[in-house]
This record gives structure tokens, C-alpha cells and sequence, in this order.
């Protein structure tokens, strides 16, 4: 009880952040049909999640973040820092460790979604 089990990005461009999110993770998106918004269902290899098309502008950088920031558990910091780069997102925070427990960033997708990256090192400093 009270885990995430769900999450949304909201996008001004679906396409080109499907194509993202396929690049530096291999999430799966398929389009649900029959609702009244564009709205793709995500699956990756624990959590399921929804992208939808962005009803509003997108909210500007200096007022931070509007929803809940998830991170995604990744085996090699470094290398998915660099296909996030490679695939046009940009470092919102460095790398920092979480001494003894982890490393963790901040990072933005192409519509300037905050997500965060998180690799379990007990060695951490």
C-alpha cells in the first residue's frame, strides 16, 4: 500500500517524446483509442504509465515543477546520463551520491518534464 504505481508525463509533442523515452529507456507506448485526449499507455519493466498530449503551455523553467518527480532505477548513472544527452535532454541537477546508498540526478525530457535517475552503490560518497 501507498507505492506509486502509476505515472504520467504530459507532453506538447507526443511523437518526438515517445521517441525519447524509446531511445534512453526501450519503454513500450501504445495509443488508446476512444478517449477524448490523446493518450498513450507506457509500459516499462515494473510500473505502467500513461503519456498525454499537453492541454496548457508548458509551464515556465523558473516555476519548477507542477506534478511529482519519479526517478528510474538504472544500472550505469554515467551511461544513461549520456543517452539522455545523445537523445536531446538536458542535466536540470548533477550527479550526486547519497552516501552509502546511491547516486542520484535530475535530468529534463524535451518538453522540460523533470525526472530523476537513481543507481543503487552502497559505496556511494
Amino acid at each position: 500500500m501507498n507505492n506509486i504505481v502509476y505515472f504520467e508525463i504530459q507532453s506538447s509533442n507526443p511523437a518526438r517524446d515517445i521517441n525519447f523515452y524509446q531511445s534512453v529507456f526501450g519503454w513500450e507506448f501504445s495509443k488508446v483509442a476512444d478517449l477524448p485526449i490523446e493518450y498513450y499507455q507506457i509500459k516499462t519493466e515494473n510500473m505502467s504509465g500513461g503519456l498525454l498530449k499537453r492541454s496548457a503551455e508548458v509551464p515556465p523553467t523558473h516555476c519548477g515543477t507542477n506534478a511529482y518527480t519519479c526517478s528510474v532505477l538504472v544500472e550505469n548513472f554515467d551511461e544513461v546520463t549520456q543517452k539522455i544527452l545523445n537523445a536531446g535532454g538536458q542535466i536540470a541537477m548533477n550527479k550526486f551520491a547519497i552516501p552509502g546508498r546511491c547516486w542520484q540526478g535530475y535530468f529534463l525530457d524535451l518538453d522540460h518534464n523533470t525526472f530523476g535517475l537513481v543507481e543503487a552503490d552502497e559505496n556511494a560518497q
